[in-house]
């Protein structure tokens, strides 16, 4: 199903309210890999956690998923449609162990997890997956995030997209905190579920392309100043890492190659 996302507008709430996000447009459609770049401040995590459903922010436009319209629906609403979000910063769950919120996490999605079988069967498919992102199996144990690296917590995002497999991945800046070893097994983690099922689309938002030399996108969006001013194709990627952001200060919204 192809998500898209037509002249949206995204307004911080509460006191000092303003616009941060103002009328992009794009879609992501099935097996395609998105990339929305930009540097810091253009309004790319607060796009992200609009798509979400964030309370925090309030939104104009229209979000649909194979043509349903999304923008009333919360964030667990969005979620059991199969919309994911890893996120920049993810945050520190202290008492809450890795294996119980995964398992939780998967139940609400899916249903069932009620009898042994199901569950011993998923928790083996967590040790299995925290195997597969270089973690010790020791973590299913630990309380979620807690005392873990920039880069542990980045790879705990990519433990709940594997075990959630959803339909539409936003991955907010998930190369931030990660050394070379870390970008390449974040990189075959999407391969892989890539590969499991073409239909699944991914949205990568990031300000730096490196995560971009193990992942070629499809499209390349730049965002500056709350628009969309530039689209084109994974090129576009390599020129910003050549010239800068500073180009696209102050311009308005660019024609797509």
């Amino acid at each position: 199903m192809t998500f898209e996302v037509k002249g949206l507008h995204v307004y911080s709430t509460g006191k000092g309210a303003r616009e941060i996000v103002k009328g992009v447009s794009f879609s992501l459609k099935p097996g395609s890999i998105t990339a929305i770049m930009g540097p810091n401040g253009s309004g790319k995590s607060s796009l992200c956690n609009a798509l979400m459903g964030d309370p925090a922010f309030r939104t104009k436009g229209s979000i649909r998923l194979g043509g349903a319209e999304l923008t009333k629906l919360g964030p667990d609403a969005r979620a059991k449609k199969g919309i994911f979000l890893a996120f920049q910063n993810p945050e520190e769950v202290e008492g809450v162990k890795v294996s119980n919120f995964v398992r939780k996490a998967v139940a609400a999605k899916e249903g069932g997890m009620n009898d042994l079988d199901a569950m011993v069967k998923s928790h083996e498919r967590l040790l299995s997956t925290l195997q597969a992102l270089g973690m010790d199996k020791g973590f299913a144990t630990r309380e979620l995030n807690t005392g873990f690296s920039g880069g542990e917590k980045k790879r705990m995002e990519m433990l709940q997209m594997l075990m959630l497999k959803p339909k539409v991945i936003l991955l907010d800046e998930i190369d931030s905190g990660l050394d070379v070893d870390g970008l390449k097994l974040v990189a075959r983690a999407i391969k892989s579920l890539k590969a499991a099922d073409r239909k699944r689309a991914f949205l990568l938002v990031t300000h730096y392309p490196r995560i971009l030399k193990y992942l070629k996108p499809d499209r390349v969006h730049v965002l500056a100043g709350g628009k969309i001013v530039k689209s084109g194709t994974a090129k576009l990627a390599h020129e910003i890492e050549k010239k800068g952001y500073a180009q696209y200060a102050g311009k308005r919204p660019g024609k797509k190659e």
